[in-house]
């Protein structure tokens, strides 16, 4: 029986770099969010790429699950796809990640002093790349709440073009999440991105870009900071929200019982809330 491998994130963004589009980096938690994403890709011919979080990976059965439940999912995709460690903050858990079987790891020193988040970030790509798995550093803060990670302030936590430019270079990443003006989580109020900073940042850093807290961003925002270099978008409280909702909405229906219909309901607002995403990155109606 072949065994599945999952495909270098690097590959998938040199892609969307050649076709100037982006890829979304949808969150799952579980075999049927998975299962969503691959539908999804698999019927509109687009690569896949998944985020998990420790938090995510802990309602897996950790990293080793992570992998196992994802690889079931994909048993039967068409399309390439990467399993991604999202937001890791210590060079162990990237270790055991890639050991378990992620083709990409994400390592997070941005709450750092800037020296401190090189040494660490270029310590996980000496020993990713031997391996070839993808490195995504981040420069920059994003406000709002991930994991444990708590960031308040407005343009003072966002991205410097030219520590970005120093960054890239010493770290030898593979791509970098930018700090331009989204946040984790919901919104309050619309955000309004600062593209002017990221075309600075375009200019000088020659990885593919990525953008994080893509859900409720305004679509022709996203759709300009594709424009000038974002190559990748997380989602994940969209997906989220969309499984919450597609149980609140079973539950009006008349005759409403609790069963596996409600699972496969709430896979399938998933699969559908990712296709639009999908379709918008890609510029397509």
């Amino acid at each position: 029986m072949k065994v599945m491998k999952f495909a270098p994130m690097k590959e998938i963004l040199k892609l969307a770099e050649e076709q100037k589009v982006a890829y979304g980096a949808f969150v799952t938690v579980s075999y049927e969010t998975a299962l969503a994403a691959i539908e999804a890709g698999s019927e509109l011919n687009c690569p896949v790429i998944f985020i998990t979080g420790t938090d995510c990976c802990d309602l897996m059965g950790g990293f080793e699950g992570t992998v196992e439940t994802v690889k079931r999912a994909a048993a039967n995709a068409q399309v390439p796809i990467a399993l991604h460690l999202d937001h890791c903050r210590t060079y162990e858990e990237c270790v055991q990640a890639i050991h378990a079987g992620y083709s990409s790891v994400m390592i997070d020193g941005s709450s750092l002093p800037f020296e401190e988040n090189i040494a660490l970030t270029k310590k996980v790509v000496d020993y990713a790349h031997t391996l070839g798995i993808t490195v995504e550093g981040e420069l920059g803060k994003l406000v709002g709440e991930e994991g444990n990670l708590v960031v308040k302030g407005p343009e003072g936590a966002q991205t410097d073009p030219q520590e970005a430019k120093e960054f890239v270079e010493r770290t030898g990443v593979d791509c970098l999440a930018v700090s331009i003006g989204t946040q984790h989580g919901h919104y309050i109020a619309a955000p309004q991105l600062n593209i002017e900073r990221l075309k600075a940042i375009q200019e000088v850093v020659e990885v593919p870009l990525v953008l994080h807290g893509g859900s409720g961003t305004p679509i022709d925002q996203v759709q300009e900071s594709i424009r000038h270099g974002i190559r990748k978008i997380n989602v994940a409280t969209d997906v989220l929200t969309a499984v919450a909702d597609s149980f609140e909405e079973l539950k009006k229906q008349p005759g409403f019982k609790y069963n596996t219909a409600m699972f496969v309901n709430s896979k399938n607002a998933a699969k559908e809330l990712i296709k639009g995403k999908m379709k918008d990155f890609r510029f397509e109606k």
